[in-house]
C-alpha cells in the first residue's frame, strides 16, 4: 500500500507514540486525522507542542473511543485506521480495572465495529509485548501463549482476540502491531525511563525504582513509528500478528546504571516496596523476536540503545517542565 495521499486515522494521536506517528505520516503525505481524547481544557496533549506549520496539516478530532457515535464519526471516509488509544498504566489497572475494559476492549470493539462498517482499507491495532507476560521462551514470536498478569494486559488480549475475531468472522483487514518496550522523547511518567531520567535531572542522588531484576526488550520510538508505517505499507501483513522488537534484553537494574552513568554518576538506587508489582503479576523477562516483521515488511531497528537513550535525555533536560519528578506516577 501506498500511504501517500491516503486518509488516516490515529486514535491516541495525542499521546507518546501516537504523536510521533502523527508526525512521521504527514512527512509520509498522508492526510491525518488526529483523534485526540475530548476534555474541557481543550487539551491535544503532545499536539499542543507542534508548530503551528505541522498543525495547520492535521485535522483534529475530539471525541472518546468508549464512545461509539464519536468513534463512527471519526472513521468515516478515512482509508487507513491506527487504533493506538488505550490506558496503559499497569498499577493503575490494579484499582480501576473497569476502566481498562471500557477503554482497550469496548474501545477497540468500537474501532472495529466502524471500520467494518465503512469498508476501512487496513486496520492496525495496537497491542503490547505485555499480552505475553513472563517468558516462556526467548525469544518471544508472536506464537508465545498470552499471559493476563494485569488487568491491563488481561484488556489488551482480550482486545486482540476481538481484532482476530473480527478479520477472521468479516475479512476485516486488520493487523495486530505488537510493540515491546517503546522508549523516548514525550513518554510517559509512569514508565521507567522517564522515572529515572526525571529524577536524575532533578538533582536527587537517590533514585526510587521498584523491582531491579526484570529485563526488558527496548525500543526507541521512532523505530517503533517506522514499524507502524512499514506494516500498513505491506501487503503480507494483513491477518497476522506482527512484534516490533529488538532481540537484545537489558535489565532494570543495569538500565538504570546505564543512565546513571549518562547524567549524574554519583547518584545510588533505592528500591521501593510500593513501586514494586505483587510477586506473581511481575513480567520477569521480555525479549521479542523480530523475524516475522523483517520476513513481512521492510523494517528494520535503526537506533542502538546508548544512542536512543543520549536522544531522550536530551529531550527531557528541555522539557522537564511537563513532568513531576517528586512523586511516584501510577
Amino acid at each position: 500500500m501506498d500511504l501517500k495521499d491516503k486518509k488516516v486515522l490515529i486514535t491516541g494521536s495525542c499521546g507518546f507514540i501516537g504523536s510521533h506517528l502523527v508526525e512521521r505520516l504527514i512527512q509520509e503525505g498522508c492526510k491525518v486525522r488526529a483523534f485526540v481524547y475530548y476534555n474541557s481544557f481543550n487539551s491535544w496533549g503532545w499536539l499542543d507542542t507542534f508548530d503551528k506549520e505541522t498543525l495547520n496539516q492535521i485535522e483534529v478530532f475530539t471525541g472518546d473511543v468508549r464512545d461509539p457515535n464519536g468513534v463512527r464519526t471519526a472513521v468515516k471516509g478515512v482509508d487507513v485506521v491506527f487504533h493506538l488509544a488505550a490506558l496503559i498504566g499497569i498499577p493503575f489497572s490494579y484499582h480501576s480495572p473497569d476502566s481498562y475494559v471500557d477503554t482497550n476492549v469496548k474501545g477497540t470493539l468500537n474501532i472495529l465495529q466502524a471500520c467494518k462498517d465503512y469498508n476501512v482499507e487496513k486496520v492496525l491495532i495496537t497491542s503490547t509485548s505485555e499480552v505475553y507476560g513472563t517468558a516462556k521462551y526467548v525469544p518471544i514470536d508472536e506464537n508465545h501463549p498470552r499471559q493476563g498478569q494485569s488487568p491491563y494486559s488481561a484488556t489488551k488480549i482480550a482486545a486482540d482476540y476481538l481484532a482476530e475475531s473480527f478479520y477472521r468472522s468479516f475479512d476485516l483487514p486488520v493487523v495486530i502491531v505488537r510493540p515491546f518496550n517503546t522508549y523516548g522523547p514525550r513518554q510517559s511518567a509512569r514508565a521507567v525511563i522517564p522515572t529515572i531520567i526525571t529524577q536524575l535531572l532533578s538533582g536527587k542522588q537517590e533514585i526510587k525504582l521498584g523491582s531491579l531484576h526484570p529485563t526488558r526488550d527496548l525500543v526507541f520510538v521512532k523505530d517503533t513509528v517506522e514499524g507502524f508505517v512499514e506494516i500498513a505499507k505491506s501487503d503480507k501483513t494483513v491477518g497476522h500478528e506482527i512484534n516490533i522488537a529488538t532481540m537484545t534484553e537489558i535489565s532494570i537494574g543495569d538500565l538504570a546504571q546505564k543512565l546513571i552513568d549518562m547524567i549524574n554518576p554519583k547518584a545510588k538506587i533505592i528500591t521501593e516496596d510500593i513501586r514494586k508489582r505483587p510477586e506473581k503479576s511481575e513480567v520477569e523477562r521480555l525479549l521479542g523476536d523480530n523475524t516475522k516483521i523483517k520476513t513481512l515488511t521492510n523494517w528494520t531497528p535503526k537506533y542502538t540503545l546508548d544512542e536512543g537513550l543520549q536522544i531522550t535525555i536530551n529531550w527531557f533536560k528541555e522539557n522537564l517542565k511537563y513532568y513531576k519528578p517528586d512523586i511516584y506516577n501510577v
